[in-house]
């Protein structure tokens, strides 16, 4: 079992035992249930993008961006029957990573990866490419440096990140997934000029949301959004839009696009 309870020395520890890379990871999981825990805003000062600030409640982290409030991190201690109830999505998992039509040597990162449930599955469809399972939770990541250990998984290197950044090298990944993850981002702004600065040119940012737009989905709607929320939150880090897909019941696939070089003269 694990110890929910790091230490700074216990913590850097642990850091160290993952292959020397630096390692992240939150909730991402197809699933009709979120596990929410309460979580603290972080605390950034005025180098937060956020709009506004709200009193703290059980609902949401208390802040704003553009127009969108902030909702809660799944805490780690859902993790465990987050990996049960997996096996529901089996099949719309499947047509997720099948839409993003990766190459078989593709680098791409599955940010907010929880116990990896995707990283796994991405894993197999870039045999001769690289999976960065982010996440900002290091008892996550532990779950999943055992499950990676269990099934023989290679290609997945685990990365903690920070709320506010994935910790991915520039210009590093072609591509990266976001499934139920971004509307919980503390940091947005920052976390995706992060992943932005990530993306080589040309590479594109896969995003998985419950549709705000749709009353009739059963998801509250501090867990949603709007593809108009959407575009606008990627257009404002310089991302294209370059088309949604409606193949999943209830999320809407979206697919944006960091601008190509500009060819040199």
């Amino acid at each position: 079992m694990f110890s929910f309870s790091f230490s700074n020395a216990k913590r850097r520890a642990w850091l160290r035992g993952l292959d020397g890379a630096r390692r992240w990871s939150a909730p991402a999981a197809l699933l009709g249930a979120l596990l929410l825990a309460a979580a603290a805003p972080p605390a950034l000062g005025d180098a937060a993008h956020h709009d506004d600030t709200k009193p703290q409640s059980r609902e949401g982290l208390g802040q704003v961006y553009m127009g969108l409030a902030i909702s809660p991190t799944m805490g780690h201690p859902g993790a465990r029957r987050l990996v049960r109830a997996s096996d529901v999505r089996e099949g719309l998992t499947n047509r997720v990573v099948a839409a993003m039509d990766l190459a078989a040597d593709a680098e791409v990162a599955d940010i907010g990866a929880g116990t990896g449930y995707f990283a796994f599955r991405l894993a197999e469809q870039v045999p001769s490419g690289r999976v960065l399972a982010v996440d900002i939770q290091p008892e996550m990541l532990a779950i999943m440096r055992e499950r990676m250990d269990e099934r023989g998984v290679d290609n997945v290197d685990l990365v903690l990140g920070r709320e506010d950044d994935p910790e991915l090298r520039s210009n590093s990944i072609d591509a990266a997934l976001m499934v139920d993850a971004y509307h919980e981002f503390a940091y947005p702004r920052e976390m995706m000029e992060a992943i932005v600065a990530a993306l080589r040119p040309g590479g594109r940012v896969f995003l998985v949301e419950y549709r705000g737009e749709d009353p009739r989905i059963p998801i509250k709607p501090l867990h949603k959004m709007t593809e108009a929320q959407a575009r606008r939150e990627m257009a404002a880090v310089g991302l294209t839009h370059v088309k949604t897909q409606s193949f999943l019941p209830s999320q809407h696939f979206m697919v944006f696009e960091k601008p190509a070089a500009a060819p040199e003269r």
